[in-house]
């Protein structure tokens, strides 16, 4: 058995007019129990609006910066290092909370999950498509919550 795995596709992240996604470990080479991607945000930016999975936990890790969360009602800060569950069927969102670059790598289980970043990235500035690729992976946004969050928070975010 080989215990390395293949480093997919890390070089091949997207550029779309929101957050950079790039893939570490592809559910294909975990059988499907699970992805890895990497985000990195820069200063103050929102990753997305409220969002809602119905099937996929997220398991998110701080590699460098402070990253804000929100799960339900309750936010808080992560720093450098420390881990953050995204359960499914909880409203959440996360957001680089300082001045400088932050970086966070989320591993999502079941695995699959990191297609609908690779679908979404062709569909940006489309919202009735985005739309469709959302209900396609059973994803729920709340874009009316991204000028409250923005607000609260002092953030950024680019329009779909």
């Amino acid at each position: 058995m080989n215990a390395i795995l293949p480093f997919p596709v890390f070089h091949n992240g997207i550029r779309p007019p929101g957050p950079l996604v790039q893939w570490m470990i592809d559910s294909t080479a975990t059988s499907g129990r699970f992805s890895v991607v990497h985000h990195p945000l820069a200063p103050h930016a929102l990753a997305a609006p409220l969002s809602y999975h119905h099937r996929e936990d997220v398991y998110s890790c701080v590699l460098n910066g402070r990253m804000g969360y929100m799960i339900g009602d309750e936010a808080a800060i992560a720093g450098t290092g420390e881990w953050i569950h995204k359960p499914r069927r909880e409203w959440h969102t996360f957001w680089n909370a300082g001045d400088k670059p932050c970086e966070v790598i989320e591993l999502i289980s079941p695995g699959g999950f990191e297609e609908y970043f690779r679908e979404v990235a062709g569909a940006w500035d489309d919202i009735e498509r985005f739309a469709k690729i959302n209900y396609k992976y059973q994803v729920e946004m709340d874009f009316r919550s991204v000028p409250m969050l923005c607000k609260r928070f002092g953030l950024i975010l680019r329009k779909l």
